[in-house]
C-alpha cells in the first residue's frame, strides 16, 4: 500500500474524513484505538465476480438518518473476515481497501463494510490505519478540515 508518510499527527477522537476514491468529500468518524480495522456503514452490500476477481458493490450514506449525497461503491475484495463488534456479535465482513484523508493526510485502509445504522458515526478509523503516524487526542475533536457548513448541517438533519 503507498500513502505519504508522516510522523505523529495529532487528531481528535471524532474528524471529519474525505473519501476521494468512492466520491464521499466528507464523513464524519470516530477515531477508535480499541478496534483493530476501521468500518464505513454500508448498505445493499452484493459480491459479485470480475474477471475471475471478486469484488464487492455497497451503498454508503454519508450522513446519519439521511439518504441524502449516497453513492454506489465497487472496490475489489481485500478479504473476508471474522470480526467481533463491540457488543460481542461476531460477524463475517468484506474487507476493502480505501484511501482516506484524515486531518490532511492521506492513507490507504483496510474497511470492513458493516451496517453502522444504530451507531453514532457512519465510519470508524481503527488502530491500523491509526499505526500510520497519528496520535489521538482523546480529549479533542475536530483538529483537520471541517466539512463545509452546509454538508455539517446535512448530518445533523438540518439540510
Amino acid at each position: 500500500m503507498s500513502e505519504k508518510t508522516h510522523s505523529n499527527t495529532l487528531a481528535g477522537w471524532r474528524e471529519w474524513v474525505q473519501l476521494p476514491e468512492v466520491g464521499v468529500p466528507w464523513i464524519k468518524a470516530k477515531l477508535d484505538t480499541g478496534a483493530q480495522t476501521s468500518s464505513i456503514h454500508a448498505y445493499d452490500v452484493e459480491p459479485f465476480d470480475r474477471d475471475g476477481t471478486a469484488w464487492v458493490r455497497f451503498g454508503i450514506r454519508p450522513w446519519q438518518e439521511s439518504d441524502a449525497d449516497e453513492v454506489v461503491v465497487e472496490c475489489p475484495v481485500h478479504d473476508v473476515r471474522r470480526v467481533r463488534s463491540s457488543s460481542g456479535h461476531v460477524d463475517e465482513r468484506f474487507v476493502v481497501i480505501m484511501k482516506l484523508v484524515l486531518v490532511g493526510h492521506e492513507v490507504d485502509a483496510e474497511v470492513t463494510l458493516s451496517n453502522r445504522d444504530a451507531m453514532g458515526f457512519r465510519m470508524l478509523i481503527g488502530r491500523e490505519a491509526l499505526s500510520r503516524g497519528f496520535v489521538v487526542d482523546s480529549a479533542r475533536s475536530f483538529l483537520g478540515d471541517r466539512a463545509p457548513r452546509p454538508m455539517r448541517r446535512r448530518n445533523r438533519g438540518d439540510a
